[in-house]
């Protein structure tokens, strides 16, 4: 199934990798050293031949000092009214899943928006998410469960979830059909960006470990 969809907009990564790195005057051996990668790795995402996990990515960017939402676009001008065609926004595909911005990365207040695709077996990761603010879920299709403080939520399609995004909170699709759903999340701390943390979740140790040997069994 393509999740994508044929008008997606599907954001570079090696390319943003590389001009990140070049920017900073880090050469990409460096920037093996600095991150616990190696640098055969590295060339594979920066010349698009591999798609790093998010957990990859995660150290890349702890070790040049940037947020992970470096990596997949500009910080924009920020907007009292946002339109937004459905082939326009920005997609971040990961292992089993797809995260589309529906505009809250671009708005003036303290809203953000986001379309959560997951295919079976794709999850948030092992670890679970706590931030600032309010976190609203409506599950379109499919059945998405989410745990909230430990106690465990079947959203079906029409269903929805709202709760103290501090509380610890995870997600996964543990059914057998993709699943779809709307992810609101509000009146959170003025310098926070929300998403960024689902981002940062977004963890598949079998991708990890797949550009992590191929840089082992070619060497630096």
């Amino acid at each position: 199934m393509d999740i994508l969809g044929k008008d997606a907009y599907s954001i570079n990564v090696g390319v943003q990798l590389r001009n990140l790195r070049e920017e900073r005057g880090i050469s990409m051996r460096m920037l093996a050293k600095m991150s616990g990668l190696s640098a055969n790795a590295l060339s594979m995402i920066e010349r698009g031949l591999t798609s790093p996990s998010v957990s990859t990515l995660n150290k890349l960017a702890a070790a040049m000092e940037v947020p992970i939402t470096a990596f997949f676009h500009q910080e924009p001008m920020r907007q009292k009214v946002v339109y937004r065609k459905g082939s326009e926004r920005p997609r971040v595909p990961f292992m089993r899943g797809l995260w589309e911005g529906l505009g809250g990365e671009e708005f003036a207040g303290k809203v953000e928006a986001y379309q959560l695709t997951l295919e079976a077996g794709g999850s948030s990761g092992h670890h679970s998410l706590v931030h600032t603010g309010h976190e609203f879920v409506y599950c379109l299709r499919g059945q998405l469960e989410y745990e909230v403080d430990r106690e465990r939520y079947l959203l079906d399609s029409g269903d929805s979830l709202l709760f103290y995004a501090r509380l610890k909170h995870r997600w996964r699709n543990s059914g057998k059909t993709v699943v779809n759903a709307i992810i609101i999340i509000s009146d959170f701390d003025e310098l926070e960006h929300p998403g960024a943390y689902h981002l940062h979740s977004l963890e598949n140790e079998e991708t990890e470990e797949e550009v992590e040997k191929g840089g082992a069994e070619t060497g630096d």
